[in-house]
């Protein structure tokens, strides 16, 4: 297959993309529908948890020759208990809007699997909001939703309630 964007590689994120990266969060979330202050992020979480002692996150560029950047995705490490090894959720992918339907998607997708691909993973997931046309995108490069699974969230208040019951408990 042809590359369909000559000039553009993928690469890994380096401390220096940290700024570009928390702006295209806030794009995204713009795309997303979401005011930019739901935005919490911040450089130094980045620079914590992607690049420090002990990463709980990676984040691969998508960027032209000249050095502009056209998208990112932002992924970690998950384990299935059911296939006894590690996969890759994707928390984010995002490619700007001069650059969709280029392809481009496509790139940072198949690098998140061959990265999944050479660590044994035997999957990578990743949610999508119902209403977002990358659905369409999605499905045919070959995912597919898992619609008797919801996805919830434990966060704020309830988390910090429900922690301290373990606590209390004398839990680690």
């Amino acid at each position: 297959m042809a590359d369909p964007m000559p000039g553009v590689a993928i690469r890994r994120a380096t401390r220096s993309d940290v700024a570009e990266i928390r702006t295209m969060v806030v794009e995204l979330a713009l795309y997303e529908r979401e005011p930019p202050e739901r935005i919490l992020l911040t450089e130094a979480d980045l620079l914590r948890d992607a690049f420090g002692p002990k990463p709980a996150c990676e984040i691969l560029i998508a960027e032209k020759n000249e050095g502009s950047i056209l998208g990112f995705t932002l992924f970690c490490p998950n384990y299935s208990t059911w296939e006894g090894c590690p996969g890759i959720h994707i928390e984010e992918l995002y490619v700007r809007d001069a650059a969709r339907g280029t392809g481009l998607g496509r790139r940072l997708m198949a690098a998140v699997a061959a990265i999944a691909a050479s660590r044994g993973c035997r999957r990578v997931d990743l949610n999508v909001l119902h209403w977002n046309p990358a659905k369409q995108f999605y499905e045919r490069i070959g995912l597919y939703l898992l619609d008797e699974w919801q996805h919830y969230r434990l966060d704020g208040a309830a988390l910090a309630a429900l922690a301290s019951e373990a606590a209390a408990a004398g839990s680690d």
